[in-house]
């Protein structure tokens, strides 16, 4: 079983800030598989996820109804909901992708993917698709949103039959703060203290097997003081910020509490794949905090395992993310890992 770190960091805004990107430093980064996406996925959009506290959600999340609307894999809460999407070819069992919205863990929901793109191409590639609700901090503290997330793919692997999924093959797709929620779910398998047990289905495992990682917060401790070297605008360190709110209290003040919602301080040699991504413009997580995490995975899982992709001008999400090329190679990465 895996022992905690108690050391900084913490899950960071997840999803949903418009700090100006004017004046952030475009940082070229290199870690184990890096990846240059095509000359097509050039545009240079900085932070186009909305201000804190603003609507959210990607227009191409989907273009279909769920096939199962707001299944409740628990019943602690109204948010502990999901929609499940099954291809609508082939008799499966399908490899199972858990989508997990952005929005700062103060906001964002399943129905459109806060941050999040790529449920039509998943589901013509032969994947099922699980995009989840979980708590948010305005009703529940850290480390709720893990179990929640934990508690998702208990019960989806413990109703696999069911619905035709293949409880050995799943996959997590988070983008911002749910980037960071799947890289905990990639990292934390086996321990116990982030399971949350008492939400159900405590039978089956929370473990998955491939993980993508869009520009979601890793060290919450650092990220105040990365923001303003690369010139930008920062408060994540304030008692009133998405981080802090998500822990509940100022951030600073407990580190033991924020790290762990670290994912590198769980990281072990029989944890999933990663594909993580981030724009060299993002304001609102600095990109040296994907960076960094793609290194530590690296020096443990080997190089092999992890593929790391910077967009060159890309902010907090867009249409650089969102492009057919680049969504190609996530689709890849999920091939490899899950079929």
């Amino acid at each position: 079983m895996k022992q905690t770190i108690t050391k900084l960091t913490m899950l960071m805004l997840a999803g949903i800030f418009l700090l100006s990107a004017a004046g952030c430093t475009a940082a070229t980064t290199t870690t184990a598989a890096t990846v240059s996406p095509t000359s097509a996925i050039a545009a240079n959009q900085p932070n186009v996820m909305p201000m804190r506290g603003g609507a959210a959600g990607s227009s191409t999340f989907t273009s279909v109804a769920p096939t199962y609307s707001d299944l409740a894999y628990a019943t602690l809460s109204a948010a502990q909901k999901l929609d499940l999407y099954i291809p609508t070819t082939g008799s499966g069992p399908f490899p199972v992708v858990v989508m997990v919205h952005g929005g700062g863990f103060i906001m964002g929901d399943k129905a459109d993917g806060t941050g999040l793109a790529g449920v039509d191409q998943l589901l013509a590639a032969g994947y099922a698709v699980a995009s989840i609700n979980y708590r948010l901090s305005g009703e529940a503290t850290y480390p709720a949103q893990i179990f929640d997330a934990k508690a998702a793919v208990r019960f989806l692997r413990a109703n696999a039959e069911k619905y035709k999924l293949n409880p050995d093959k799943f996959g997590a797709w988070g983008a911002s703060a749910g980037g960071n929620l799947v890289s905990l779910l990639g990292t934390t398998c086996g321990v116990a203290e982030l399971e949350g047990a008492e939400l159900g289905n405590a039978d089956q495992s929370s473990c998955v097997q491939a993980v993508v990682d869009w520009f979601g917060p890793i060290d919450f401790l650092k990220m105040q003081a990365q923001l303003t070297e690369a010139g930008c605008s920062a408060s994540t360190d304030d008692a009133s910020s998405p981080e802090s709110k998500l822990i509940g209290a100022a951030i600073q003040t407990v580190p033991d509490l924020v790290a762990k919602s670290n994912p590198m301080n769980f990281i072990t040699a029989d944890d999933a794949p990663f594909f993580i991504e981030n724009g060299t413009a993002d304001c609102n997580i600095p990109p040296v905090q994907n960076k960094n995490l793609a290194e530590a995975l690296s020096a443990v899982l080997g190089a092999e395992k992890v593929t790391y992709v910077s967009l060159d001008g890309a902010g907090h999400g867009g249409s650089q993310f969102e492009a057919a090329e680049n969504l190609a190679l996530v689709i890849a990465f999920l091939d490899k890992n899950l079929k």
